[in-house]
């Protein structure tokens, strides 16, 4: 089911796309003077001339297709009997050239060798194949009524108008409408198309399959393989891509009404790009879990997290370019909207401050390196384990299980202290032992002390220091410093444990006690005597 969802969604956006294009105002119609194009029917570049007429010929309003020949203006109704011929020799075998393949320059594409003002947009049908021109013409020669603005539009050119001429009796006349249309084309006509792309895709998605088994069977363990792991994650959309490319070879020859063959092969871009994003995408995810793997291995997590960090940002990119790519390929504008951007960038700029500030924080904990996924650390006064360093925040699990997300702009600011780093953990316990034992009995209990540490090997010969710090209240206080060389914190809560024990047991054998906090009251006897004689009166 994840293989066929994204061919699903790429359906019901198609079936839904008639009504999408349906909703501009019909061609030839006044627009709001705010929105009004240089020409009411929309001729200024080959491909939204082309895509105009099928939008006329798929409503059969033949005098409005008839705009679209470079002789409307002085016989319409000639223009108009073109349109019906043009249709009938496009339905016959003809063909035109896909959507995106069309140029959307208004001067037209200058590298296919042809003059400036001309442009070969597809093949009338019949055994001659002859090729169906545009040519630029100023609105004085080609204008119909109620054009408006004076650029130059792109018409189909006397020429092709003289060939529809010659070849009208060679083509079988337009046979009666099919009353279940859609769109302007029969439902037979879509559905062949719609069952073409899908047998295509079945093909592929099964042979796919099959490429799959194999290689599971030639591995014992595919997930570790390289190999299985490249095809497990480019063959499926792979299988999409390929489906669209035959697509594309087959349907453009397939017998059924140019309207519904020129429409699913614009909409079939679609698809594509989606292909080609759900490819790249998987591609990004299958090499950034490889390189996440080797790299934890190798304990080197933060270059694991910039690697998420990248695999966030790529296929943020990539998704932001298919969409790009699919509203221009439904038609819709989108240089209108990038110029927008522009003008409001300050505006957007001010307004996403916070947003800014976070990815500039994201760049600078993965280049600093301040911490990394796994550690154990303190930001403030938040103290846990780092799981997760985003593009916007960083997520820590405190010792209470809970998680603390910290934005990477206030994060990026904060006093880090970073406890996984350490190389050593610090041993400085203390010992305090009971007044009342001599001077040396305590020098032997300094010694026993600094005999155990230098005979452990995970406790630092520099430095190591034991001497007597004090005369405390109720101890005499022995302070030790020095230590534990182990980098991981467990570990050093072992030694350190046994440390202790040791120093604990050689000074009870050596009759030397560890002192409590105790007082000692001792009274005068006159003061005692005064007492008594106070309490007998």
């Amino acid at each position: 089911m994840r293989v066929l969802f994204p061919v699903l969604a790429c359906l019901a956006l198609l079936a839904a796309l008639p009504q999408i294009t349906s909703a501009k105002l019909p061609l030839g119609e006044a627009q709001p003077a705010s929105a009004a194009p240089r020409d009411v029917f929309d001729r200024e570049t080959p491909r939204s001339a082309v895509a105009g007429l099928i939008r006329a010929l798929a409503e059969r309003n033949y005098l409005l297709a008839g705009n679209y020949f470079a002789l409307a203006k002085d016989d319409p109704d000639r223009a108009a009997e073109l349109a019906r011929a043009l249709q009938t020799s496009l339905d016959a075998g003809g063909n035109l050239v896909p959507f995106a393949e069309l140029s959307n320059d208004a001067a037209g594409r200058l590298n296919d060798g042809l003059p400036p003002d001309v442009e070969r947009v597809g093949t009338l049908g019949g055994e001659d194949k002859i090729a169906i021109m545009l040519a630029r013409t100023t609105p004085a020669v080609a204008q119909g009524e109620g054009a408006a603005g004076e650029a130059p539009v792109w018409t189909i050119s006397e020429e092709t108008a003289a060939a529809l001429d010659d070849q009208a009796e060679a083509v079988p006349a337009a046979a009666e409408p099919d009353k279940f249309q859609i769109a302007g084309a029969p439902l037979a006509d879509w559905a062949l198309l719609a069952g073409l792309l899908m047998i295509a895709f079945g093909a592929f998605w099964l042979l796919s399959w099959v490429v799959l088994t194999v290689l599971r069977r030639l591995y014992k363990e595919p997930e570790e393989s390289s190999v299985y792991q490249f095809f497990y994650a480019a063959l499926p959309p792979l299988s999409l891509l390929l489906a669209v490319t035959a697509f594309r070879i087959w349907g453009n020859d397939a017998p059924v009404a140019i309207v519904a063959r020129q429409t699913m092969l614009r909409y079939v871009g679609i698809f594509a790009w989606v292909a080609l994003a759900w490819f790249a995408i998987r591609m990004v995810d299958a090499v950034a879990a490889r390189l996440t793997s080797r790299l934890g291995s190798h304990e080197r997590r933060q270059a694991a997290s910039a690697v998420t960090l990248a695999r966030r940002a790529i296929k943020l990119i990539l998704m932001a370019m298919a969409s790009i790519a699919v509203l221009n390929t439904i038609g819709l504008d989108i240089t209108t909207g990038v110029a927008a951007l522009g003008i409001g960038g300050i505006a957007l700029a001010l307004g996403a401050q916070k947003t800014v500030e976070n990815l500039v924080g994201s760049v600078t904990v993965v280049a600093d390196r301040p911490i990394q996924v796994g550690d154990f650390c303190k930001v403030g006064d938040v103290l846990g384990t780092v799981e997760d360093i985003g593009m916007r925040s960083t997520r820590i699990r405190t010792n209470d299980r809970t998680v603390v997300t910290i934005p990477n702009g206030d994060f990026s600011s904060r006093q880090i202290e970073n406890y996984s780093q350490r190389d050593r953990y610090l041993f400085n316990p203390v010992i305090g032992l009971e007044y009342g034992i001599s001077a040396a009995q305590l020098r032997e209990g300094i010694g026993i002390i600094e005999q155990i540490l230098a005979e452990h090997p995970q406790v630092s010969e520099d430095p190591r220091r034991v001497k007597l710090a004090n005369f405390g209240p109720s101890s005499l206080d022995i302070e030790v410093f020095t230590y534990i060389t182990v980098p991981d914190f467990a570990d050093s809560l072992g030694i350190r444990q046994e440390l202790l024990l040791s120093i604990l047991d050689r000074l009870e054998d050596a009759g030397l006690s560890i002192a409590f906090p105790t007082q000692t009251l001792i009274l005068k006897p006159q003061e005692s005597a005064a007492a008594s004689q106070g309490a007998e009166g």
